[in-house]
Order: structure tokens, then sequence, then C-alpha cells
């Protein structure tokens, strides 16, 4: 009988180096430091898109954003896609979602409905919690300096709401087959937490990196345009303090220590899997946020794996993928990995730290919300990453390469370097093959012709032609052949 117990515990906007067991910064985060020494870190793990949503949609979907219609924020996801945890239910298994959606096309906080697949008895969006609130308490609740007004205590928060929920799903349900989904806001803003986290980082800077003085040249010309007036800034006096942000960080670990402690009670042979949806750019590059760059402060992400068989204390090094995970809990459980899913599964990497699953893993952007003309608007850029050269095309600006192992803060871009050329060319390759392979409706001549690629093929119309059709068969007839109207007898095909 396979193991049918998981837990995936996730934060937002926890860049991979914000925990101890990554990089010493001072940042305190005990609890996940432990679960890394009782499981598999994963060192070179990646989000599909750096924006809340779109990175959910490879987490829950097993799919790319583009595969799903989820490329932006406040956009849903299309109607014939299925999360994970409708296909785990449809195969018997209790899943629960508590906490952060962002799936449902509404605005940040959700529609307070729970969708098809979970418990509606454990379903806590964060329009729910809002709904716990009075007017005056929802204000507060979006206020930084709700912390110097009086403070707040641990229960007003939306994160110790989200971890009762989830301890008593574990007391209530341990005996059964279960999915548990837990995603904390925390750490992003508006960046509440109690005390003594609230004033635990009041004189703390978080340590520099040489990107931080990366003056942009040779970068594409959005990044200038997205810096701004940190261009003309002197870096040398700079001070990266976040004192609430960082707070939040070392609160969040503390609640998710009280999960694992009610796993260890309740359910010690789970599942665990901890991850977070993107990191936060904290001046490297003379930026801020996140947007669309596939540098590796906001694309690279903590991943931390621990279950039965697993080997403890293992440092992962090869790159892996959120569109690994789905896969990788589908097979866990002993059922079949849908062919919709654009991502395989690392269960063998899990059983043997020698296997590498991932030749590439590849990261994306569209644009950063459908609701907010800001951020840079339309910014379509596709990225691939073989564990040492990242490659990330921009189609409306400059193309970048990086080499991470002899320039790991990614200050100087080697796309036009001819020394290079076969290794940007081996990555271009698999770029376009995996657009192609995963039916990008982006796709076309275009990512192909670009300025430094000499020997690109010819504008065509037809482009490959190729067709590509979907195949979910688990909840959708085989699609038929345009030219016979009978079945199709292979997805991809001469058009």
């Amino acid at each position: 009988m396979k193991n049918r117990k998981v837990i995936l515990i996730m934060t937002d906007s926890q860049r991979w180096d914000m925990l101890g067991c990554y990089r010493d910064t001072g940042l305190q985060t005990p609890n996940l430091d432990r679960l890394a020494a009782q499981g598999r870190r994963f060192e070179r793990a990646y989000d599909v898109q750096p924006v809340c949503q779109p990175a959910r949609a490879g987490i829950f979907t097993g799919q790319y954003p583009h595969s799903c219609c989820s490329w932006s924020n406040s956009m849903g996801i299309a109607d014939n896609t299925h999360t994970i945890g409708q296909r785990l239910a449809d195969q018997g298994v209790h899943t629960a979602y508590i906490g952060k959606w962002h799936l449902d096309g509404s605005d940040y906080f959700g529609l307070g409905r729970c969708p098809a697949g979970w418990d509606p008895d454990y379903w806590y969006d964060m329009r729910n919690y809002l709904d716990e609130l009075t007017p005056d308490d929802r204000a507060r609740s979006r206020r930084s300096s709700t912390m110097e007004d009086g403070g707040i205590d641990d229960s007003f928060t939306y994160g110790h709401r989200c971890t009762n929920r989830a301890i008593d799903f574990l007391r209530a349900h341990h005996d059964e087959d279960f999915f548990l989904a837990l995603s904390y806001d925390e750490p992003h803003g508006p960046f509440l937490c109690p005390e003594p986290y609230a004033h635990m980082y009041q004189h703390y800077a978080f340590p520099k990196d040489p990107s931080v003085d990366d003056d942009l040249s040779g970068k594409p010309d959005y990044q200038r345009v997205w810096a701004g007036h940190a261009l003309e800034e002197d870096t040398r006096d700079l001070r990266l303090e976040a004192p609430y942000f960082f707070g939040c960080n070392s609160y969040v670990d503390a609640l998710i220590g009280r999960v694992l402690a009610a796993a260890d009670a309740y359910a010690p042979d789970s599942l665990i899997i901890y991850t977070s949806d993107h990191g936060d750019m904290l001046h490297a590059h003379r930026l801020t946020g996140k947007g669309p760059a596939a540098y590796d402060e906001i694309t690279r992400v903590p991943l931390i794996i621990r279950g039965p068989g697993i080997e403890p204390g293992i440092v992962d090094p090869h790159p892996v993928s959120h569109l690994n995970l789905a896969p990788t809990i589908m097979e866990w459980m002993g059922l079949t990995v849908p062919k919709v899913f654009d991502g395989k599964s690392i269960l063998p990497e899990l059983w043997d730290p020698g296997i590498r699953c991932n030749e590439y893993v590849f990261t994306e952007f569209g644009r950063y919300e459908v609701d907010h003309d800001g951020f840079g608007g339309f910014q379509p850029m596709r990225s691939v990453f073989d564990g040492r050269y990242k490659l990330a095309v921009h189609l409306l600006s400059t193309d970048e390469l990086y080499d991470l192992q002899t320039d790991p803060y990614e200050c100087a871009n080697l796309i036009g370097s001819c020394t290079h050329t076969q290794i940007r060319n081996r990555l271009h390759d698999a770029l376009l093959a995996e657009m192609n392979r995963t039916r990008d409706p982006f796709r076309g001549y275009y990512w192909a012709r670009r300025a430094w690629r000499s020997d690109a093929p010819s504008a065509s119309w037809a482009y490959t032609g190729m067709t590509r059709q979907r195949e979910d068969e688990d909840y959708e007839p085989r699609q038929l052949d345009y030219e016979t109207g009978l079945s199709m007898e292979s997805a991809v095909r001469l058009k």
C-alpha cells in the first residue's frame, strides 16, 4: 500500500537565502532548518514565474502558466484545468486547502469560495479571514504601522488562524489518506507579526551581494526602466533594512514549527514538502520586488522535502522546478501521473540522490497583473537553466546569458560572447523545444530569430508546421483529428 499522506507548506516572497540552512545571514529560521536536516534540501529549485498567481499555478495545476491561462495575477485558471486537489479527491484522497489561493481570477484576497475538489469545511482564503474582522480591524490588518500603534496579538494574524486550522485537520483526519496544502501569506506585506518578531530585526541589515552594485550595463533596457532613480544611487551607503519583512520571515517559521510538531504527533509518516512561490530582489541589480527577470533573487526558491525512505541531511545540487511537485505527489500516492502535467516526478531523485531528473528547468513571464497598468506591462520572457548556465530570452528587449559557476550573482551578460556560442545555442534550442512541447500559446518564429543567432531559420508563417493537441483524458474525451473527425492517433503531428 502506497503512503497516501502529504503535507505541502508554502510561504510567499521568501527568498531561498532567507533560511539559515541555505545561507547564514543572521535571519532565524530554526524550524525550517531542522526540517532540512531531517530531509532533502534542494539547492537549485526554481519557480515557473516569479509572481504569486502564476507561481501557484505551476505548483497546484502541474502546468506552466502559459498552459493553464494563468500567466498573470488576477486571471484565474482555465475552466478545463484541474488542480491537484481535484485530481486527488477524485482518487479517494481527502484534500484540504488552507490559506492564500490566488488562482480564482479575483483580487488579492480571493472570492472566499472553495474550488472543486477541496474540503469546504477547511477552506480558508484571505477573503474568509477579512470577513471575520470588523471594518476597523480589516484596515489594521493591511497596515504595517499597526505594529507601532499598540502592536498585535498572535491570534489576530492570518497566519496564526491558518495554522490552527491545519493542526485541527491533522488531529481529525490523520488516519485517512490526505493531501493538506497550507499556504501562508507571510512574509509578504503588509508584514504583520507579534512580538518578539515585530522588533527582532530593528537594527539588522541583510548582507549585500555584488549584485547590488550592478549598473545594468549590457542588460535589457526594461531593467533600467524598472530600476529608475536607483541607478543613480551610491550603493556604498545602502543598507538592506526591512525589519518587518524579516520579522515575518521568522514569525512564519515559528508557525510552521507548530504544524511540523502536529505532523510528528499525528501523521509522522507523511511526506512533507515546503517551498515558497518566489523571492524578492532586495535591491539586487538595483531592482526591488519581483517582476520580469530570471535572476536567482526572485526565481530561485527554497525547497525541502521530508518523508519515509528519504535519506536525511542530503543537499541536492540538481535543478528542480515547482512543476515537479504535482507529479511527485501523484507518484508518491501510487497514482498515474497525468499526461497534461508539464513536469515529471522527481521521486527517483528523492530515493537516490545520485539521480538527476531534469536536464533543464524553465521559467517564464507574461505580465505582473491584469488589473494593474504598471510593473512594465506586457514583458514576455522565457528562460532556461541547466544547473550552471542560464539563458533568458526577452522578446521585446535584450537577451541574457549567465555562467552561475563563475558569476553566481549574474552581473556579466554573456549573450554576445563568442566563446559561449555553443552553450547559448544549446540552451536556446532546449527552450524552443520546451515551448513547442508544452503548446506555449506565445510560441512562434520570432523566439528563434534573435540577433545573436546567426543560424536562425527564416521567418515562416507555418513555423514548425506541427499541430499539438491537448491530452487530459482523465476529464475529457480524446480530442478529434480535424481532417477526419476521428479520435487523434498522435497528439503531435504535421498539420
